[in-house]
């Protein structure tokens, strides 16, 4: 029987203060998000909230914007300070899912293909199996700096879903994420 946690990676207030912060699809995610912390915790797995902290700025402790978005109800049952894009790098997270004897991981958070993708290829690299919720992850417009190209979020997460899938996590719905 596989153990799960759900990791929940840096939904936080810090991005409200960034320059590509956009709240177009952040009702859609809240909803997600909120869904797959509401269903973990009545099933008994443990949640993990990672905040990613920076010595200067909006992502700074001094900054007072290291707390989850307001709109989000979480009480997590282990947190992590993390330096690095994955949750796993530089933290004490694999010896605290070792300790509970976890071995799947459940990723969510801001953002898809930044944070929450290097942390599931940590992971599985670690020896983890790993569920991708893409539908309770946030990404924003990027710019190719060569093309000059603007990719959407559904074109971001719609990449990170192709890379990962089978390599290094399935993809699963939230629903999909809280079956047995």
């Amino acid at each position: 029987m596989s153990r799960k946690a759900l990791i929940v990676i840096d939904v936080q207030h810090s991005f409200r203060h960034s320059t590509y912060w956009s709240e177009n699809d952040l009702p859609a995610y809240l909803e997600k998000q909120q869904a797959l912390i509401d269903g973990c915790v009545q099933q008994g797995i443990p949640v993990v909230q990672v905040f990613h902290i920076e010595d200067q700025g909006h992502f700074s402790l001094a900054s007072g914007n290291i707390r989850a978005l307001d709109e989000l109800s979480i009480t997590p049952d282990f947190v992590i300070h993390k330096h690095y894009h994955s949750a796993l790098a530089g933290t004490r997270l694999a010896a605290w899912l070792t300790e509970k004897h976890i071995d799947t991981l459940i990723i969510s958070g801001i953002r898809t293909e930044q944070c929450c993708e290097t942390t599931t290829r940590h992971a599985s690299d670690s020896g983890f199996n790993v569920d991708y919720v893409s539908e309770a992850t946030l990404t924003f417009p990027m710019t190719h700096a060569r093309s000059g190209r603007t990719y959407s979020p559904a074109e971001i997460r719609e990449r990170t879903e192709l890379v990962l899938e089978g390599r290094f996590a399935r993809i699963v719905t939230v629903a999909q994420a809280l079956e047995g």
